[in-house]
């Protein structure tokens, strides 16, 4: 039948080779037109697929069809599927015939007709595939006492492939049985001498001895199967394996190469133990001596850990070695197992692994094996003893989630709820046990609607992924891991589960469990090794969102004194730090109103202005969670102090939508701590963000309330935060305001209010037209800042002189003033004073006839704004591109 062009044949061939399986765009994408597609290669083939199901539609039981994500391949008459089948069947069946039988499905080279890079790699896999059933073949011929018959065949198989020593073992032994004993020595002796002299190494132990058995013309080579026994002892492939192409690519590469041993870790219920053996299906052709398989216990519910004797008793059974020639020592069980597979190309799959010492006696000492490790442990001793390649298996993205839903559940149920789906998928958090855990239920309880599902596991997430059969059930599995920890880890671990944050760094986490700090580094990297933590930057420890549920509902068996004490320590370490941070980043500020300080938290000292910064950027979505966590355990005073030593740096990184969060539950804890000054710098802090934020009528309201409270110390700061908030639509009013403060801060003073408060002035002044005079100030509050060492009023004040410039058109001078401002907090980190004196120097760029410098200001600018949630100052700067553009 015409299938099209070569592309569009590659298309059903790329789906073939998956049948039965969902196959995503981007796998087909990459399959048919590589990894550099270009961007319509999408829409080809959505085109090649239509064509195609019209193609099919002829065939009976054959069909393509759409489901989330990708499309699947649905028939029973696909060749390669038949071919799979017989070759499993053979293993307890007549081997012979149903080996001929799928042998006979190849009638050319697989993929005939097809280019590219992966019908290549594919097209090598089938024929790898092939060639190891028609090893299978002959080997059953063989032990049915075949022999002279073989001979041809096996010549022809000898020519192909004149280092396969398994091909050379079954010839010599075909010309025994054929009565040509000498010609079976003669070919012993040239692949010898050819092993010698391309690869330096000696014949195998199994080619050895059956070259032995043929001189010494031992009689039983007629009569017993002269090869050794070829185990297969794989669990059946996954059903519903989707995603991870890029660790079955990282195993292709590994085996390639010279890594022999490759170690898969990560938590339990993660995926391991299916991508081990989807890898080892998908690469049984590469090792036609067989298949090894021992889950080694070692995180059973109800088992200790297998010992290597016991491991290594059942391997030398799967490979036919009877009980009475198995040693009783297992130093002398590994010795005879590495020889039996000496010379062997096999896969050896160690599942569950509980440790290094466990798993280095089961090692096979031959290059031509490879072993795949899986465990919960990192196992670093494999990675240093052995260069073994070290897989960390993490969580499936969306789209594979929500294939892995789709093939159990059907598309149509998916498109019927989709919001119901997403929320599935993102509570799931791409754990594959937690989604067929969810899918079990789904099927279980068919006529329930998903968005039923979705609810019920949103309000008790531990309780719905709990099932009666441990190996079904999150909390069980997960609870396996626990038994490997000694009690203090365990304990640890639960109160990890109660921090506040998406993370938490070592010094939170020494405070938190109340240890020092080296105890602390060594607690997380046991549970970073036995993959409950990970660090997803350097030096900061996570929990996978269910991996935190279940730690937090096994922190309910603690003592509640001891759970309070742990969340009092960890508050206070957030406390104490953000205020030394704050007092760092500004030095000028003056004190709150209140005072909390926690004595036993210890903190590191900041530095500098970019110390200061990089602390908050890495702890501020923590001290954001550990407001609200202070808020529900009534530490209104904590929750409050840590909007007020935050408010600097979120000014500075234009988090406004954070700001005003902040602040609105500082109030809430303000109004139990029955204090006017603390009432009053809410109402300011308050009034502060909603201008940022371009609410001017409720931040005015805000900040007169808080005039009324302040006190005379604090009075200065509302009038200057109203002079901020009238600057953009009554210079007049504002200017007004920024005087009051100014002649508070003279009474006081406070030389460095001063200057800021002159600063303000200078850009109202520069506002009202009044250039001379707001270049003079600009250029006194400029010096005062410098001698004060207050870098960000010098920014401020060399963007105003900058602006200045502008508007007596100097504008290069204007431009100069304008990179000197965006020098200083680019150095700082300062992103709000960055866009803005990137949107303003755009204009003078506009002025100058630089049009293209100008736009590239713009898009810096936009991409903070837009990072920031200013929507404001988005839409302003999108209109200047606009116009650029135009």
């Amino acid at each position: 039948m015409d299938l099209g062009a070569p592309r569009q044949r590659c298309v059903l061939a790329a789906l073939a080779v998956d049948a039965g399986k969902v196959v995503p765009v981007d796998r087909l994408v990459e399959r048919v037109w590589g990894a550099d597609a270009a961007p319509r290669a999408r829409t080809t083939l959505h085109s090649y697929v239509s064509r195609l199901r019209r193609a099919v539609a002829a065939i009976g039981g054959l069909a393509i069809e759409h489901r989330s994500g990708g499309y699947v391949l649905l028939g029973d008459e696909i060749d390669l599927l038949k071919f799979h089948d017989l070759r499993a069947r053979a293993r307890s069946g007549d081997a012979a015939g149903l080996l001929t039988e799928a042998l006979a499905l190849w009638r050319a080279e697989a993929l005939t007709g097809l280019d590219g890079e992966w019908a290549r790699e594919e097209r090598d896999r089938l024929e790898q595939e092939r060639l190891a059933a028609s090893h299978e073949l002959v080997d059953a011929r063989l032990a049915a006492g075949g022999g002279g018959e073989l001979v041809a065949e096996l010549a022809a198989r000898v020519a192909s492939h004149p280092l396969n020593e398994h091909v050379a073992r079954q010839y010599l032994l075909a010309l025994h049985r054929a009565g040509r004993g000498t010609d079976a020595l003669e070919h012993y002796r040239r692949i010898r001498e050819r092993l010698q002299a391309e690869l330096g190494t000696e014949p195998s132990v199994a080619l050895r001895e059956l070259h032995q058995r043929i001189l010494a013309a031992d009689p039983r080579l007629t009569a017993a199967p002269p090869l050794p026994v070829v185990p297969r002892q794989l669990p059946s492939e996954p059903i519903t394996f989707v995603g991870r192409h890029e660790e079955l690519d990282r195993l292709d590469a590994a085996v390639a190469g010279t890594v022999l041993i490759s170690a898969i870790a990560g938590t339990g219920g993660i995926g391991k133990t299916s991508l081990a053996l989807r890898w080892a299906h998908r690469n049984a052709g590469r090792f036609a001596d067989g298949q090894l398989y021992i889950d080694l216990r070692g995180f059973s519910p109800a088992e200790e850990p297998m010992d290597a004797g016991e491991a290594l008793g059942g391997l030398l059974h799967a490979l036919a070695v009877e009980p009475g020639r198995i040693p009783a020592d297992v130093q002398s069980r590994s010795a005879l197992f590495r020889s039996l597979v000496a010379g062997r190309r096999m896969v050896l799959v160690l599942d569950n692994a509980a440790s290094t010492d466990q798993v280095v006696p089961l090692l096979p000492g031959s290059e031509l094996c490879t072993v795949l490790v899986t465990s919960r442990n990192r196992l670093p001793g494999l990675v240093t003893r052995y260069a073994a390649e070290h897989l960390v298996l993490t969580e499936l993205n969306d789209a594979d989630a929500r294939a892995l839903l789709a093939g159990r559940l059907g598309t149509g149920r998916l498109e019927a709820e989709p919001r119901a789906v997403d929320q599935l998928i993102a509570m799931c958090g791409g754990f594959p046990l937690a989604l067929s855990i969810v899918i079990a239920h789904a099927q279980i309880r068919r006529g329930l609607p998903l968005a039923v599902l979705a609810a019920e596991l949103s309000d008790a997430v531990i309780d719905v992924l709990d099932n009666e059969e441990p190996s079904a059930s999150l909390p069980a599995v997960l609870s396996w891991s626990l038994r490997a920890l000694c009690p203090w880890q365990r304990d640890a671990f639960a109160l990890l589960g109660t921090s506040p944050g998406p993370d938490i760094g070592l010094a939170a986490a020494a405070c938190l469990l109340g240890i020092e700090r080296a105890p602390a580094r060594q607690v997380l990297r046991a549970l970073e090794e036995a993959s409950l933590l990970y660090q997803d930057v350097p030096g900061r420890w996570r929990m996978h969102g269910l991996v935190r549920a279940y730690a937090a509902a096994v922190a309910q068996d603690l003592p509640a004194v001891v759970r309070e004490e742990a969340t009092r320590r960890v508050l206070g370490h957030y406390l104490e730090a953000a205020r030394a941070a704050d007092r760092t980043m500004d030095r000028l500020r003056f004190p709150p109103p209140i005072d909390h300080v926690v004595h036993d938290a210890h903190v590191d000292p900041v530095p500098d202005d970019q110390a200061a910064q990089e602390w908050f950027e890495a702890e501020f979505a923590c001290l954001v969670a550990a407001q609200q966590s202070a808020l529900d355990q009534q530490s209104h005073a904590v929750a409050w102090l840590l909007a007020w030593n935050t408010t600097t740096f979120m000014a500075r990184s234009g988090l406004v939508h954070a700001r005003l969060a902040m602040w609105r539950i500082a109030a809430d804890a303000a109004t139990h701590l029955r204090n006017t000054a603390v009432l009053a710098s809410t109402e300011h802090m308050t009034g502060a963000a909603l201008v940022v934020l371009g609410h001017h009528e409720t931040a005015v309201e805000h900040l007169h309330r808080a005039l009324a409270l302040a006190d005379p110390v604090h009075l200065a700061g509302v009038h200057y935060s109203l002079g901020v908030a009238w600057g953009p639509k009554d210079a007049r009013q504002a200017f007004k305001h920024a005087r009051r403060a100014l002649a508070v801060y003279r009474v006081m003073g406070a030389r460095e209010w001063e200057a800021r408060t002159l600063a303000q002035i200078s850009w109202l002044t520069a506002f009202l037209g009044r250039l001379d005079a707001a270049r003079s100030f600009s250029r006194v509050a400029l010096a005062m800042h410098r001698e004060q060492g207050y870098r960000t009023g010098e920014a401020t004040m060399l963007a105003c002189l900058g602006f200045v410039a502008h508007e007596s058109d100097c504008y290069e001078e204007s431009v100069e003033h304008y990179e000197q401002a965006i020098a200083v907090v680019r150095e700082l980190g300062h992103l709000h004073g960055l866009a803005d004196g990137l949107e303003r120097m755009g204009h003078t760029l506009v002025a100058l006839g630089r049009h293209s410098c100008a736009e590239a200001a713009w898009r810096e600018a936009l991409g903070i704004y837009l990072q920031r949630g200013m929507e404001a100052e988005t839409e302003r700067v999108q209109r200047l591109l606009t116009r650029t553009r135009s």
